[in-house]
């Protein structure tokens, strides 16, 4: 189980994806008004992403396409849990 004291809030999770978007949106010279066109996404949600932390998943994952970057989704609730070190021995799950 995960140590509570050490979690991160929803809210923080968040707004490091935002600046994580951000930073890679520019780096890749786009503008938030073209990355609206080329995803699809409104700017007033893109906006709201970087300022507020706060988006639809669906829009989220249609701005990782534009950013190469919905390979990351892949990964996301893909972590094994084990139940005892046997399993981790044997190679169980």
């Amino acid at each position: 189980m995960k140590n509570l004291l050490h979690q991160k809030t929803p809210v923080e999770i968040s707004k490091e994806l935002a600046q994580r978007l951000k930073y890679r949106r520019k780096k890749m010279k786009i503008s938030q008004s073209e990355l609206a066109k080329l995803s699809g996404v409104s700017l007033g949600s893109i906006k709201r992403f970087e300022t507020k932390y706060e988006i639809a998943l669906i829009s989220l994952i249609k701005i990782a396409i534009v950013l190469d970057t919905e390979g990351d989704f892949d990964n996301l609730f893909s972590k094994k849990v084990y139940n005892s070190i046997e399993e981790i021995i044997n190679g169980e799950i």
